[in-house]
């Protein structure tokens, strides 16, 4: 039997992953907005591996972790990395200094049509 067709037992009664939204600051002190399983992972993508990593971050290098929050599902994920990004800089980080814009964040996306 060809291996790329064998289940993996031991994934497949685990639940989902969770995705986390996350800003990583850029060396020209910008925030960058995105979404991952892993984080810290994509973070050392973006700073090591050009052929993995956006353009924005990468032409930005070194880019560091600086607030990651878990949410339910990719969707919600990509849904609040939308909001995010659209937000100024000054909003971003007053995210990184109370939680109180995340509630309000999560809070748009809830009543969102």
């Amino acid at each position: 039997m060809n291996d790329e067709h064998k289940v993996n037992h031991d994934t497949a009664d685990r639940p989902a992953s969770p995705w986390s939204l996350y800003l990583l600051r850029c060396r020209d002190g910008s925030l960058y907005a995105g979404i991952s399983l892993d984080p810290a992972r994509r973070c050392m993508e973006h700073n090591q591996q050009a052929s993995r990593a956006s353009r924005y971050v990468w032409s930005r290098r070194p880019a560091e972790l600086v607030w990651q929050r878990t949410v339910a599902s990719q969707s919600q994920a990509l849904k609040l990395e939308y909001r995010l990004k659209r937000l100024s800089k000054a909003a971003k980080e007053r995210l990184l200094q109370d939680d109180s814009g995340w509630m309000a964040l999560q809070a748009k996306i809830k009543t969102a049509p």
